[in-house]
């Protein structure tokens, strides 16, 4: 079939992997899930079957004109607190031009996550965590369906622990890796376990690896491994319960690392299984706060850490505007 990528910086060799000329149908399991313009194709036919449907965490439905609000919606970034992603919108209005006067939270009234829209980008929130994560990028990607918003490419910016890199680093993930060393992400559905592979597209994190480039600090394209807790998940000895040693906590570290784990959060296996069985373009952009290897806590100034979490926010707002200058040239 003919390749239906959407050059999002340069013609590249290589496929994105939600290309139809490349989806392999029997790997997957189903049809590559994009229309010819490139809108999702949701898998849930009992969507069709709502007068109308409640996007209750996002605080709209479809009552409203979703295709005219977001229908230009091209890149989604995603990360942890509300400050972090209305700093992220403040930075694209200054990188697109846009007023930040016209910056407003368009789901405040939902009380549960921030969401602003800047152009072409919309900046939200999504708490600490898989299961926060998980509800808000679900309800976005129906949103981003309702509203015929095409190709649109995911971001998940924040912070990690690192493993064997310099604090202040930048990981762009590759692939996912859970608690028990496994490149899925594990959902329960009807009683039994689901394993939703969580690897992100090849091209795009080369291409946001790239645009790091001259930047004056360490970026790395590995793997990340996504805990469900911040303590004794990610094999740390100062939480308020610990039944290991700190011999069996460094093992557990080295292997990951002879993994190719570059860093440690918690939301990488169910950000990449949900967008990669959705068919969606999705890169994990973390600066790393410490080097596990080295201890546990987090010590650098607040001042050093505000520079730092800059990174992620610098590169991924860089790659997004060469694709609007590319775009209008």
């Amino acid at each position: 079939m003919q390749c239906n990528c959407d050059h999002l910086v340069s013609a590249r060799a290589g496929h994105y992997f939600n290309c139809i000329s490349v989806w392999d149908e029997k790997e997957m399991g189903f049809p590559c899930p994009k229309n010819a313009d490139g809108s999702l194709r949701l898998r849930n036919a009992h969507l069709k079957q709502l007068d109308c449907d409640v996007l209750y965490h996002l605080g709209l439905d479809t009552s409203t004109d979703l295709r005219a609000m977001f229908e230009d919606v091209k890149f989604v970034c995603m990360g942890g607190t509300k400050h972090r992603m209305r700093e992220f919108a403040i930075h694209m209005c200054r990188v697109l031009g846009v007023e930040e006067t016209k910056l407003l939270n368009l789901t405040k009234h939902a009380h549960r996550y921030a969401m602003y829209k800047v152009g072409p980008v919309l900046s939200i929130s999504h708490g600490i965590g898989i299961p926060s994560m998980s509800v808000v990028l679900q309800e976005v990607l129906k949103l981003l369906h309702y509203a015929g918003s095409r190709d649109p490419v995911f971001f998940r910016i924040g912070t990690s622990g690192g493993l064997g890199v310099p604090p202040g680093s930048v990981v762009v993930s590759a692939w996912g890796l859970s608690g028990t060393l496994e490149k899925s992400y594990d959902v329960p559905v009807l009683g039994k376990i689901r394993k939703l592979p969580s690897f992100f597209d090849e091209r795009l994190c080369q291409e946001v690896a790239a645009a790091a480039s001259g930047d004056g600090y360490s970026t790395y394209i590995g793997g990340t491994m996504a805990a469900d807790d911040y303590y004794r998940g990610q094999a740390r000895l100062d939480g308020p319960l610990c039944d290991y040693t700190e011999a069996e906590k460094m093992a557990f570290l080295r292997t990951l690392s002879e993994l190719g784990v570059r860093n440690i959060e918690m939301e990488a296996t169910a950000f990449a299984g949900y967008t990669r069985e959705a068919g969606v373009r999705a890169a994990d952009v973390c600066v790393t706060l410490l080097d596990r290897l080295q201890g546990d806590q987090v010590t650098s100034s607040k001042s050093t850490m505000m520079g730092w979490q800059m990174r992620p926010i610098e590169l991924v707002g860089r790659y997004i505007a060469e694709h609007c200058r590319s775009q209008q040239a």
